[in-house]
């Protein structure tokens, strides 16, 4: 078994220097027998559900961690460092609330600044790392202020008591040596224990140049810039035990202490199992009897629009509609999806008594007669044969997904009516992460390489413009760019590099459509991550990442077609009203107007969706 375990790792996520890959992390962790390995981005845990599920599968203990940035104070002129490590899954949520409060409450210049009161209230079944030379201790003591690095030391030592140690790491950076023979008597004269980390970056020696472009990439400079700041060595690859052992072979405790580090974190995240809000229903009844009983009224209305459109026959069919009503209404309340059901119909219901324009229904949603009766959806399967087990079945449990239109310009006020009746702190979009794509990453490696504008331009057209194209599949489909690249020594570097880049995580945005409603606060179960001023609030897991870790996806999708179509009914209704006619309901259209199908088939509408 491993002797040393890595508890400093930055991966892809963390956007200003992280080149791990969360796959790769987990392989490596496994190819030299390690037990256990930390994940610790800088202020943020967005890829901690691929990666607990990812070690774990591989028979390797995940540990939760982040990298935090502390405010600068008193004679601390800069922001330093921590690294907090989760022991439990209250330390996890620990974690999760400190990272979450930097980006609502402490953003500076679009990164997140802890004070040091939120991490003190939230230290519970937390261990810290003291950060090495970026830390408090760190800074201090390289300015020359030992008295007020013992008091700082003292102080996180009573933060957190028996769970803060002081960090030392070796990669041949200005100030280590001189950090660790000042910090290591103190730490023995307080009793702190010492730790060793090899504050991870990439996983290979060779990766350095690939991470130094990426570094490059995010701060907006070339690598031959003589001002940049070169703040990472070669030697932050992820090392072997028998490598750290050999460093610190002066502290073997710095690196025993790292296995009985990983000893104490014990996060078992429950993944998998979904947790909705309660939905309000009348005392007295269970939200199984109040959802049979709507959807039973719901029906009975629908009954009569459907005899106004398709005539007395729809009559004879009558019972058939109660059997396949009953029937998914079993099936419902068997899966236990009631709730969702009910928080559709009411979001929906808003939306239409507020008058903002809402689809009829698309995808497999509109197979369910009970989403038909609760006015989720606008058309009837039953005449169409649509199957309801498309939708939902009871032998492949996964959560109901009604894809949801709105207009345009109105669905942010639908999503804020749903905060405001479950919470703002329980409702949120979702984030996803933009990667270095083929096309872009070529560009971006050709700036800061220094080369020409042109050479970056010129090898991003060669590359065939195509959803999923990357930079192997360019290479196979497209002469022109193998020539150009074999005829031209920089276009080769330029690729080269870009082959190390490719597919790395670039940005963190918004999805289109999901909202996540939690049936606590939001940081009961994922992260937030925020704009500067606080808006566009979202969880740092992504669509799947935020199902695992139990939220309920909604989508709600803006579509500018709803948005036409409203503007259309007014005009209509406004000559109708003139001309002293009914209003038209747009519910009662003819589907099959003959003359529509000519205008269609004169190819005379543009941008039509779907």
């Amino acid at each position: 078994m491993s002797s040393f375990i890595h508890l400093r790792v930055h991966t892809e996520f963390s956007l200003v220097d992280g080149l791990v890959k969360v796959k790769g992390l987990v392989s490596q962790a496994e190819k030299m027998q390690m037990p256990a390995v930390a994940m610790s981005d800088e202020n943020n845990l967005c890829g901690f559900v691929r990666f607990y599920k990812g070690a774990m599968d591989k028979g390797i203990k995940p540990i939760c961690g982040a990298d935090i940035i502390l405010e600068a104070e008193g004679l601390l002129e800069q922001r330093t460092r921590m690294t907090l490590l989760a022991m439990s899954n209250q330390g996890y949520k620990n974690i999760i609330e400190v990272i979450s409060k930097g980006y609502q409450l402490g953003q500076v210049e679009g990164r997140p600044i802890i004070k040091r009161e939120w991490v003190a209230e939230h230290n519970e079944d937390v261990i810290a790392l003291s950060g090495g030379v970026n830390g408090d201790v760190g800074v201090l003591l390289a300015k020359g202020y030992e008295a007020e690095a013992r008091d700082y030391l003292k102080r996180w030592m009573d933060t957190f008591p028996g769970r803060y140690y002081a960090e030392v790491v070796r990669t041949f950076r200005a100030g280590e040596e001189d950090y660790i023979h000042a910090i290591v008597p103190i730490a023995a004269e307080f009793d702190c224990p010492v730790v060793a980390t090899n504050d991870v970056r990439f996983i290979n020696r060779e990766d350095f140049e690939a991470h130094e472009a990426r570094v490059c990439i995010y701060d907006g400079v070339t690598l031959e810039d003589p001002r940049r700041e070169h703040k990472y060595t070669e030697e932050q690859y992820f090392k072997s035990s028998e490598e750290m052992e050999e460093l610190f072979s002066d502290l073997p405790e710095a690196i025993e202490n790292t296995v009985e580090i990983a000893k104490r974190c014990n996060v078992d995240v429950l993944l998998g199992k979904y947790f909705l809000p309660d939905f309000p229903v009348p005392e007295g009844m269970t939200m199984e009897e109040y959802f049979r009983e709507i959807s039973h009224k719901g029906l009975e209305e629908r009954f009569g629009i459907l005899v106004k459109k398709y005539g007395e026959r729809i009559l004879t069919r009558r019972q058939e509609y109660i059997d396949r009503l009953n029937f998914e209404l079993d099936i419902i309340n068997q899966m236990g999806f009631p709730g969702y059901f009910l928080i559709v119909m009411d979001f929906i219901q808003w939306s239409k008594d507020n008058d903002i324009p809402v689809g009829p229904g698309r995808g497999s949603g509109a197979g369910s007669l009970v989403a038909y009766a609760l006015k989720i959806t606008d058309l009837d399967p039953l005449e169409y044969d649509l199957l309801f087990e498309r939708f939902l079945n009871p032998e492949r449990v996964s959560m109901p997904d009604f894809d949801i239109d709105f207009c345009m310009d109105n669905r942010d006020r639908v999503i804020d009516y749903v905060a405001r009746r479950y919470g703002r702190n329980a409702v949120s979009q979702i984030i996803t992460f933009g990667q270095m794509a083929a096309k872009a990453v070529v560009r971006d490696v050709a700036r800061v390489q220094g080369k020409s504008y042109s050479l970056g331009d010129k090898l991003s057209k060669l590359i065939p413009f195509e959803i999923g194209m990357t930079l192997k599949k360019a290479l196979e489909v497209e002469p022109a760019l193998v020539e150009f690249i074999e005829g031209d020594e920089a276009a080769a570097e330029v690729m080269d590099m870009a082959f190390s880049l490719e597919g790395t995580v670039r940005n963190f945005g918004k999805h289109a459509g999901g909202v996540v409603i939690a049936p606590t606060k939001l940081t009961d179960f994922a992260p937030l991550y925020c704009e500067e001023d606080g808006t566009g609030l979202v969880t740092q897991y992504d669509k799947n990442d935020v199902e695992e870790a139990g939220l309920v996806k909604f989508d709600f999708l803006g579509l500018k077609t709803l948005t036409v179509v409203d503007w259309a009914l007014k005009t209509i209704n406004e000559i109708h009203a003139r001309e002293g006619k009914e209003p038209l309901d747009i519910a009662l259209i003819d589907l099959e107007d003959k003359s529509t199908y000519d205008l269609l088939q004169r190819a005379e509408t543009t941008a039509v969706f779907q």
